[in-house]
């Protein structure tokens, strides 16, 4: 008797969270401009990086990361972190995001292309370096170096934005096949096959800008997984288990 309520209280939790995930909003303007600030920010602090060790042969990897540590004084990583969010709202109202909300990624890179990020970094990465000169935490000579080469930094920036893309639309692509590849399983009744497809699934998903269908079709794939795992594996769901997981049986 005791097992029975435990495993009735279990059930009941795992049906409160599937109906949580159905009703709670799939996707918020906030999830995707944060997923794009970190992922655009990382790729410009990349290019950065790279750039200033081209610029700074002579230099050994602590001189580097003193000359980075300057521009950072200089306020680069608060001036970056400026410019990629207002260039994601510019470029969603220059290519007529009005929801706030990105439908796919081809809308999300329509957007950064057209947010003007590239000036703005360049913007940015001018008065990092006149502030450092001013305060004495860069020499002239360096600076000089920098600003010779600020456009081998700003085309890596661009070129590996458009790479970042790339990768998202690949992530796509995989995505779709790791979930046919569930339903195929799932069809098959093969639980050991549906988790192996499933934990890719989630791993995929850390590396996807959140998207209303996306998160939508992921969430029931989740919800129907979880529902079969806590029935130990059996199949035989009750249709309001399916409904309520959001699949309808084929």
């Amino acid at each position: 008797m005791e097992n029975l309520l435990k495993e009735e209280t279990k059930q009941k939790a795992l049906n409160q969270e599937i109906e949580k995930n159905e009703t709670n909003e799939l996707v918020t303007e906030k999830e995707q401009t944060g997923f794009l600030n970190s992922t655009i920010g990382k790729v410009i602090n990349t290019a950065i990086d790279l750039g200033l060790r081209w610029m700074l042969p002579d230099f050994v990897e602590n001189q580097v990361i003193d000359v980075k540590n300057s521009l950072i004084k200089g306020g680069l990583k608060e001036g970056i972190n400026k410019a990629v969010e207002s260039g994601i709202e510019l470029g969603k109202s220059v290519t007529g995001i009005f929801t706030g909300k990105f439908e796919n990624i081809s809308q999300a890179q329509n957007a950064i292309k057209n947010g003007g990020i590239i000036d703005g970094v360049s913007n940015v990465l001018d008065t990092a370096i006149s502030t450092s000169i001013k305060n004495g935490w860069l020499p002239i000579n360096v600076a000089s170096l920098i600003r010779q080469g600020k456009n081998v930094i700003l085309d890596n920036i661009s070129t590996n934005i458009e790479t970042e893309f790339v990768s998202q639309l690949d992530n796509v692509e995989k995505l779709g096949k790791y979930e046919n590849n569930w339903r195929n399983y799932y069809n098959s009744k093969d639980f050991d096959g549906m988790e192996r497809e499933y934990q890719k699934i989630k791993d995929r998903l850390k590396e996807l800008l959140p998207l209303e269908n996306t998160i939508k079709q992921a969430r029931e794939i989740e919800n129907i997984h979880l529902l079969i795992k806590n029935n130990g594996h059996d199949f035989n769901l009750s249709q309001e288990q399916l409904q309520l997981a959001g699949i309808l049986t084929a």
